[in-house]
């Protein structure tokens, strides 16, 4: 019993990030478009928005993991 909410709690800790990111890249994108010269400033910022919501992921991970 204990296993399978371990993996609900997993699954709903995914969908965060996944909506974190989603609306992230979409965002950058739409920016990238308006104003192309600044395209690198906005990817490297975008790398770093995006470390930090797949921690969040991770420790979905370690927590389903460790009860």
């Amino acid at each position: 019993m204990e296993g399978n909410l371990a993996t609900v709690g997993y699954g709903l800790a995914t969908i965060g990030p996944g909506v974190g990111l989603g609306i992230m890249i979409g965002q950058t994108q739409v920016a990238t478009a308006r104003q192309p010269e600044v395209a690198g400033r906005l990817f490297t910022n975008m790398m770093i928005g995006a470390a930090l919501i797949e921690v969040l992921g991770l420790l979905g991970l370690v927590a389903g993991l460790m009860f």
